[in-house]
């Protein structure tokens, strides 16, 4: 058995179908860049047959990421499979395409209204039709955890018989327990007289906040393949939290012997804030590793052990995951060549008109703040490519507000070369501004949800306000602006959740189009 575990990240996947989560091509890019630069064996980068965005994101991934296997999900169906062969397709030998199919009873008799053998057909067609597509094929029987054990057996044996490599026995509804959970891949290592032949995988949900460690008890068990997203991301209450995993290999080798992943470790917490902004998803301050109090220690027997040693209460170095590194903040005075080679150092690679937004942006936040530091930067080029392709842009805005007089906002958007411009009064200013710009769109949204941090410490801070919009068809839209004045920062945001919706409806008009309707 190998002493590597896979790290297979599915950020860009199951993490994105998080309500709300949504990210553009160019934030996907950014976000699996990253992931190359953490070193992750395999990016899930998509579902390609859902939609064109996902078809083109997992081919434009599959096309310049360089470095992981690019893996695209698909059912056992053969258009699923065929659209997930031909996004892979450029990424040559590193191309997976990764078929799942229902086996547990419940989804047998509901879901498929399938029999036993019907579902073993069904897996092996699955397989056998991406295996001509690609060598790398894995194999996801859904809710394996509530499958009997007989018949999962019996459907992983068939599935690597078809040409599996990798087999993933998800726990899709996060109902195990680490006991039994690690039983079963115990079970299956010794009744799947082929087991040996693929890499067994696990993909475990947090219904019951055991993901961790579910996924901790199948390596000790045997699976050499763990799935998940960095920050926890994903479906429900998320997925397995990467970043947990490959620290726990790390800090605690007594444990778990001399297995290891090859993750770059001090990339981790670079790769948590990126996904954080690029999902409009924020980490909780007291998330494991990469929380703002991961690392933190307020009590006073607690600071006294720390500065006596280090290990009396930290029993990972923060440096290791990326925190403590040196930060050289830029002022007005800096030029776009120092800032452009600062985002080059943060992991950003921008085209040259790109560069050229972002710095407009930086002159006009280095007039306001004495020091732009890393994450007021990295939070401007999120406000920048987050409106990849925008029909709106903010040109102006002016509001004013006080105890004794009626909220109002004046707002000028630009559409191409065409200025748009309007008032309305509010309920508060954030509300009088986002009244305005409903008058010029016509974009009628409901605001779900607001939320706005603070990006660096001090008075002068970027705040970053993340929104979710209900545009009237019930799908949440995530909106993310910043700017040192939060009025600015809320109208920047609801402008980004109008181009994403519009951008959407135009997508979704295209696809009614091709298909002739």
């Amino acid at each position: 058995m190998s002493d590597k575990v896979l790290i297979f990240d599915t950020t860009l996947r199951d993490g994105e179908q998080c309500p709300g989560a949504s990210m553009n091509l160019r934030e996907k890019m950014e976000v699996a860049r990253q992931l190359g630069r953490l070193n992750v064996d395999v990016i899930e980068a998509g579902f390609p047959v859902i939609s064109d965005g996902d078809f083109e994101a997992v081919k434009t991934i599959a096309e310049e990421v360089r470095g992981p296997i690019i893996c695209g999900l698909a059912r056992c169906v053969a258009k699923d499979i065929d659209a997930a062969g031909a996004a892979v397709k450029a990424a040559g030998e590193r191309g997976r395409i990764h078929v799942f199919l229902a086996t547990s009873a419940i989804h047998r008799e509901f879901k498929l209204k399938k029999a036993e053998a019907e579902i073993i057909r069904m897996a092996v067609e699955g397989v056998r039709r991406a295996k001509a597509l690609v060598r790398d094929v894995e194999f996801s029987p859904e809710d394996a955890s509530r499958t009997e054990p007989e018949f999962l057996a019996q459907v992983v044996q068939a599935a690597i018989e078809a040409g599996a490599t990798t087999v993933n026995i998800p726990d899709t509804v996060g109902y195990a327990v680490p006991e039994q959970y690690a039983s079963l891949i115990t079970f299956l290592r010794g009744n799947v007289r082929n087991i040996d032949d693929a890499v067994i995988s696990v993909h475990c949900h947090d219904d019951l906040g055991l993901a961790v460690a579910n996924s901790l008890a199948a390596i000790k068990a045997g699976a050499r393949q763990v799935e998940g997203t960095f920050n926890g991301i994903g479906e429900r209450a998320g997925n397995c939290a990467l970043e947990e995993v490959v620290m726990a290999i790390k800090t605690r080798p007594d444990f778990f012997g001399g297995i290891h992943t090859d993750v770059v470790t001090r990339e981790i917490l670079k790769s948590s804030r990126l996904i954080a902004r690029m999902s409009g998803l924020q980490v909780a301050r007291s998330k494991a590793i990469v929380g703002e109090n991961a690392f933190a220690h307020s009590s006073g027997i607690h600071q006294d052990g720390i500065l006596k040693k280090r290990e009396t209460y930290e029993i990972m170095d923060p440096e290791e995951v990326g925190w403590g590194g040196t930060e050289l903040p830029l002022t007005k005075h800096s030029g776009r060549h120092a800032m452009a080679a600062r985002l080059e150092h943060l992991g950003f690679r921008l085209t040259d008109p790109e560069i050229e937004a972002v710095f407009a942006r930086f002159k006009d936040i280095g007039d306001k703040k004495k020091f732009v530091y890393d994450d007021d930067l990295s939070a401007l080029v999120d406000d920048s490519i987050g409106n990849a392709g925008e029909t709106y842009a903010l040109d102006y805005i002016h509001v004013t507000s006080g105890s004794t007089t009626v909220p109002t906002a004046t707002v000028r958007l630009k559409r191409g070369e065409e200025s748009l411009q309007d008032s309305s009064p509010g309920n508060g200013a954030v509300d009088a501004a986002m009244q305005a710009i409903d008058r010029i769109t016509a974009c009628h949204g409901t605001l779900a949800s607001y939320q706005v941090e603070a990006v660096t410490q001090g008075r002068d801070s970027l705040g970053e306000v993340t929104v979710k919009i209900d545009f009237g068809d019930g799908q949440l839209i995530t909106g993310k602006g910043a700017s040192t004045d939060v009025v600015e920062a809320s109208a920047r945001a609801y402008v980004n959740a109008i181009n994403r919706s519009v951008a959407l409806k135009q997508s979704a008009a295209r696809r009614f189009e091709s298909a002739g309707v």
